[in-house]
């Protein structure tokens, strides 16, 4: 049906397209037409981060900035769904045009600068949702972009202190290149200094009420060798409970020649997929088992979901997938990661495989 849809939405402006699929997708669903847009599949349990996933495809952050959209997106199957990146006071994001298509190499340029309506709207978006006990739900945190990296933990406190009761894992994004000075937070100092604190906030509130919410981190794909190793360093001597790998690239190696390479902002889709992958698996033989890894980054089917398991994620995600594939990609990844937990030859995944 997607196959159908596709090019009326690749007629639209890439933003305008993506808030018209959305609104399909929860017509579908009010509709009780969810199956017409993706195939179910049978329940492939992974258990990450103490949570017992369904299955182990998840929808990346950044689809679903509000919660707007939580039942009609786990309809389509996904064994968990991350909502965000939100902020505390809702903020209009950069100027348009800030979203762009590349179908030629099957990519997309954003710059959208974490549009949102704050946190607190969120909260009420997740909290009218039916559908949660489907699957998992990731909240994607981040700071305005009116606050100083200074004091950016105020802005994560806040966050993590409103979303904390309703989130299954909350993630921390210190890494979208399109807010300025944002991936600062992942130098080494300061990425102590912004874990420490949101750790201690993190065992606060799992006292207060009586559960532990696991607290991941989302990192860059462009980090070099050194920063791979501080990050580990600091996210391993901190304890997180998980790190996702990657968000959005700056670089435009692989679309140097493109017309479009010269817009700013973070490139997604296949062009992206071979840097993220190499940081997961950088990121895998650096930290020890106890933190999994969600891989995301460039998947465009199931062989590229089997990629980034082999490369050490337990969990993998994809975003612009969406956009190029539709729903179909969600069973296909699902299948494809059955096929290879069931496969004779494939034993327990080692770091670097």
């Amino acid at each position: 049906m997607y196959a159908l849809a596709r090019p009326f939405l690749f007629s639209l402006d890439a933003e305008r397209a993506h808030g018209v699929a959305l609104r399909a997708i929860e017509r579908a669903h009010r509709m009780g037409m969810s199956s017409l847009l993706a195939t179910a599949s049978a329940p492939l349990p992974t258990r990450a981060f103490g949570l017992d996933f369904p299955n182990p495809v998840g929808l990346a952050a950044g689809m679903d900035k509000n919660g707007e959209y939580i039942d009609a997106l786990f309809a389509l199957g996904f064994g968990f769904v991350e909502i965000g990146t939100v902020t505390p006071r809702a903020q209009e994001g950069n100027p348009k045009p800030r979203m762009f298509r590349l179908p030629e190499c099957k990519g997309v340029i954003n710059r959208l600068g974490f549009n949102n309506q704050g946190v607190d709207a969120l909260v009420r978006n997740v909290e009218r949702a039916k559908l949660r006990d489907r699957g998992i739900l990731g909240i994607n945190i981040g700071k305005n972009k009116t606050t100083p990296n200074e004091i950016a933990d105020g802005d994560y406190m806040y966050c993590l202190s409103r979303v904390y009761p309703l989130a299954d894992y909350v993630t921390v994004n210190i890494s979208s290149p399109n807010t300025a000075g944002l991936r600062e937070l992942q130098e080494e100092q300061q990425l102590r200094r912004l874990i420490s604190i949101l750790r201690e906030e993190q065992e606060r509130l799992g006292a207060k009420h009586g559960k532990r919410v696991p607290m991941l981190v989302k990192i860059a794909p462009d980090l070099t060798d050194a920063d791979i190793d501080a990050c580990a360093r600091v996210l391993t001597e901190l304890e997180v409970d998980g790190v996702i790998a990657t968000n959005t690239t700056i670089s435009r190696t692989a679309i140097e020649a493109h017309p479009l390479a010269r817009e700013s902002g973070g490139l997604s889709g296949r062009p992206l997929m071979g840097q993220a992958t190499t940081v997961l698996r950088m990121m895998r033989t650096r930290l020890p088992e106890s933190i999994p890894l969600i891989g995301v980054g460039g998947i465009l089917s199931g062989a590229d979901a089997v990629t980034k398991t082999a490369a050490g994620a337990t969990l993998v995600q994809f975003y612009s997938g969406m956009v190029y594939r539709g729903p179909a990609l969600i069973h296909e990844c699902v299948e494809a990661m059955r096929r290879r937990k069931e496969a004779p030859s494939s034993g327990p995944l080692k770091p670097g495989r």
